[in-house]
């Protein structure tokens, strides 16, 4: 046998620190389908020593209630799937409609069936704190999903205290198809969203429509705060592992420290 070499220092002396997730290590739970999401966590989430660690859960590309309820299913074992064994200071589910669809506390008990007392967040739970801290409630929604999703979306928001003044769709059920909306169609119906007598702020509600590379332009454009169902879960991850830089580039919600 030859030899590995003759220099070969078997037990090189070496220490440990607190690695990539010095300050916080955030799970994220990603729909098979999703083209986005990670993408724009990433260009929010780029402060030293926060991590992001995913895991891709099977569903089906069209979105309607039935197959957003099929999700429930899936959670616990996306959820085991990020860092076994390794602590974990945030667990966040990559999907709006189907945190509506199968309610926040749905989700989190089956998040937490694999990392029990984690601290949970998702794009309707973002949402909501978001607008809270931003001191707003008159809001204009805007989606890609068909009406029966969209009822489900309104309803949801008005029940957490949300006014629902206005809501557009894309109307389109292929998240494939959803992922590929470009930014200047997402721009240009916020924009007529938020210009709406009434409306206080726009929220783009969906997991694939991206925002975050446009959202402080928009929102100097239309003089109201604008967020996402990405831009808010990603804030809301942040504050809720205890980090809170302030990140003007990313709009008025990450001008806020606390």
């Amino acid at each position: 046998m030859n030899k590995v070499s003759d220099r070969y220092i078997r037990n090189m002396p070496f220490e440990t620190d607190a690695g990539v997730s010095a300050r916080a290590a955030l799970g994220l739970i990603v729909l098979a389908s999703d083209q986005s999401i990670e993408y724009e966590f990433r260009r929010v989430v780029t402060l030293p020593g926060v991590g992001i660690y995913e895991s891709r859960i099977y569903n089906a590309p069209e979105v309607t209630p039935d197959t957003l309820k099929a999700l429930e299913k899936e959670i616990t074992q996306g959820a085991k799937l990020i860092l076994p064994g390794v602590p974990i200071d945030v667990m966040a589910f990559g999907c709006n409609s189907g945190t509506m669809i199968l309610g926040e506390n749905v989700v989190y008990e089956k998040i937490r069936a694999a990392r029990p007392g984690v601290p949970c967040t998702s794009p309707v739970t973002g949402t909501i704190a978001a607008y809270k801290r931003l001191g707003v409630s008159r809001i204009a929604v805007l989606t890609p999903y068909s009406d029966s999703v969209n009822d489900f979306v309104s309803n949801f928001l008005r029940e957490r205290g949300l006014d629902v003044v206005a809501l557009g769709s894309f109307n389109e059920e292929n998240d494939h198809k959803v992922a590929r909306t470009s930014l200047a169609s997402i721009s240009k119906a916020v924009l007529t969203l938020g210009r709406i007598e009434g409306v206080e702020a726009v929220l783009v509600g969906c997991t694939s429509l991206r925002l975050v590379d446009e959202v402080a332009k928009i929102e100097q454009e239309l003089g109201k705060p604008v967020t996402s169902s990405n831009h808010a879960m990603a804030w809301h991850a942040l504050r809720l592992a205890g980090i809170h830089d302030t990140m003007p580039k990313f709009g008025r919600l990450f001008e806020l420290s606390v």
